[in-house]
């Protein structure tokens, strides 16, 4: 009876697509809130601090902003309502998220970000990412041993003000622009959306024809230019991916368009940052630097057999 009241004011009060709570946890309340979960890689990451905090005690209110802004700001002051002990978020701006960020800090909630860092510090407890630099070096270095003697290629990006959108190209382009033999002859953002990978790909490929090679900065734009590619009989380009998508290691087994993708370990990312949530809950302190960075993985077809939502299992 008590879960079903719990729920029923969260749905209530806010846009949740998905909610649970333990009648029996005794330690409070986190919310981890996320970007949807019809991507893989969010859902991963959901699933990673959900679990964790469950497995340490406490009760979870798990909800997804959609990328909106405004959806976003409204979960938060749901959790400050339910008077939540962390908010574990994956956020939907570098610089739109911090006024609602600093709401929570003046409630006395601490907050937790991982994935995706907001243009601020001395908000959030916590702010774990990917090294997102180091895993695109990893890209741009097997994009480079696969454009061999040189080509053109293309580069997919995510939204320009994305944070992870430029530092992914910055380390792309950290390797790549050491081979002059290389030229790109188009860039463009698909907006992290495989759809418009899709109509970005049909586009260039008609307008570059000769091209080799596309590196993308996140795996879905990856699958959407390889569909585009193969709409177009274009077995002959080869393209480097970034996040460690299921359906990406699938690709690479195949033998598709897609030889390689980085591996962001979002479950356990979100794990470590639910860890960090509960030892500042009972000592104030995680003991750790407010920016920390987790190391990506290069999958290709040496180890892509491994690749399980996000981690490498062998």
């Amino acid at each position: 009876m008590k879960k079903n009241t719990f729920l029923k004011s969260c749905l209530a009060a806010t846009f949740l697509t998905l909610a649970s709570t333990s009648v029996l946890a005794s330690n409070g309340l986190i919310a981890i809130i996320t970007p949807s979960h019809d991507n893989p890689f969010f859902k991963a990451g959901a699933e990673g601090a959900d679990a964790k905090a469950k497995e340490l005690g406490y009760d979870t209110l798990v909800a997804s902003h959609d990328g909106d802004v405004n959806k976003q700001n409204q979960l938060i002051e749901t959790a400050i309502a339910r008077q939540a002990k962390a908010v574990i978020l994956d956020n939907a701006d570098a610089d739109a998220s911090i006024g609602s960020l600093e709401r929570l800090k003046k409630a006395g909630i601490p907050a937790f970000l991982y994935d995706r860092e907001i243009n601020k510090t001395g908000i959030a407890v916590t702010q774990i990412v990917s090294n997102n630099f180091q895993g695109a070096q990893l890209a741009g270095e097997k994009f480079a041993e696969l454009m061999g003697d040189g080509g053109e290629y293309v580069e997919l990006v995510g939204p320009e003000s994305d944070t992870n959108a430029q530092v992914r190209s910055e380390g792309f382009h950290d390797i790549l622009d050491n081979f002059p033999e290389f030229k790109m002859v188009a860039r463009q953002s698909a907006n992290w959306s495989q759809t418009e990978a899709f109509s970005r790909m049909e586009s260039i490929l008609q307008a570059n024809p000769n091209i080799k090679g596309v590196i993308t900065g996140n795996d879905s734009m990856a699958l959407g230019a390889e569909a585009a590619l193969q709409a177009a009989g274009r077995k002959d380009v080869f393209i480097v991916g970034f996040d460690g998508l299921d359906y990406v290691r699938d690709s690479i087994l195949k033998g598709s368009n897609i030889k390689a993708t980085v591996m962001q370990p979002a479950y356990a990312q979100a794990q470590r940052v639910a860890e960090q949530a509960d030892q500042y809950i009972r000592t104030g302190s995680t003991g750790l630097p407010e920016k920390q960075l987790m190391d990506c993985v290069l999958i290709d077809s040496s180890n892509a057999k491994y690749l399980s939502n996000f981690a490498l299992k062998k």
